[in-house]
């Protein structure tokens, strides 16, 4: 049972969490001239990048390419964001920790917030798009509450696993961003699973981030319903990895102001 002090404790951090989560969204709006219109932007010159060089000169092109690109990259910037930004705010912190204790996971938690913040406008956006473009809604829309927190909990883990390590080993923050260029390519953004070997396709489904594109586009495209076995693994696997990775940041809560000193 939580006492009272405890809940007044746990109140204020979730206080503290939101209202530092807008004031983020608000300073990143203001920094730059487009404000939240670089949001929109960023992923539409990503995709048509991506367009010119895989569909044009590549001749990748596939039914529907725009939507398909344009539905693995949204959801990709989520979990980019979240874990290329996410893994050094611990380390980032360290300032605030030598005025302040605060519970060290509250860092990565208010920049999953406010990355999220910012995936949930573009998705919105997305949505209007594809419903545009000819796409209806089906029932199986009825999986993608479902389908986000999935990923919400999948990003969650690998975000919290980053930002624990990191002050240990601050080098890793500048390898981080050519992992996920590498894990980009073979993640089912830009080409189907059918454009993979048969005998390397059983490897291609390991990677999560394969899984939950394909349960996206079949949500959103194709009016299907979405791998429940596979979205219940990486649940359950994202859950464990949540709990250990919470145990991992509280055991070193004490040891993170001195090692960034």
């Amino acid at each position: 049972m939580i006492n009272p002090t405890q809940l007044n404790t746990l109140s204020r951090y979730i206080e503290l969490i939101f209202y530092k989560t807008y004031a983020d969204l608000r300073a990143e709006a203001e920094r730059t001239y487009l404000g939240f219109l670089w949001w929109i932007f960023e992923p539409i010159m990503y995709m048509f990048v991506y367009y010119i060089f895989f569909a044009i000169w590549l001749g990748h092109k596939t039914d529907d390419f725009v939507p398909f690109l344009l539905v693995g990259l949204t959801i990709w910037q989520w979990l980019k964001s979240c874990l290329s930004h996410g893994s050094e705010t611990i380390l980032g912190g360290h300032a605030l920790m030598q005025h302040v204790h605060l519970p060290k996971v509250i860092f990565p938690i208010i920049l999953i917030l406010t990355d999220s913040v910012k995936f949930l406008f573009i998705f919105s956006l997305l949505l209007i798009f594809l419903w545009g473009y000819g796409f209806e809604i089906g029932m199986p829309y009825l999986a993608l509450p479902i389908l986000l927190l999935v990923q919400l909990l999948f990003t969650t883990a690998l975000t919290f696993f980053l930002a624990a390590i990191i002050p240990f080993i601050p080098d890793l923050r500048f390898v981080v961003e050519n992992i996920l260029l590498a894990i980009f390519f073979v993640s089912g953004i830009i080409i189907k699973a059918e454009m993979v070997p048969v005998e390397y396709r059983a490897y291609y489904y390991l990677n999560p981030i394969v899984n939950l594109v394909e349960d996206y586009r079949n949500i959103l495209m194709y009016n299907a319903w979405p791998n429940w076995s596979t979205l219940f693994l990486i649940a359950i696997f994202s859950i464990i990895g949540i709990r250990l990775c919470v145990r991992l940041i509280s055991h070193f809560e004490y040891i993170y102001p001195k090692v960034m000193q």
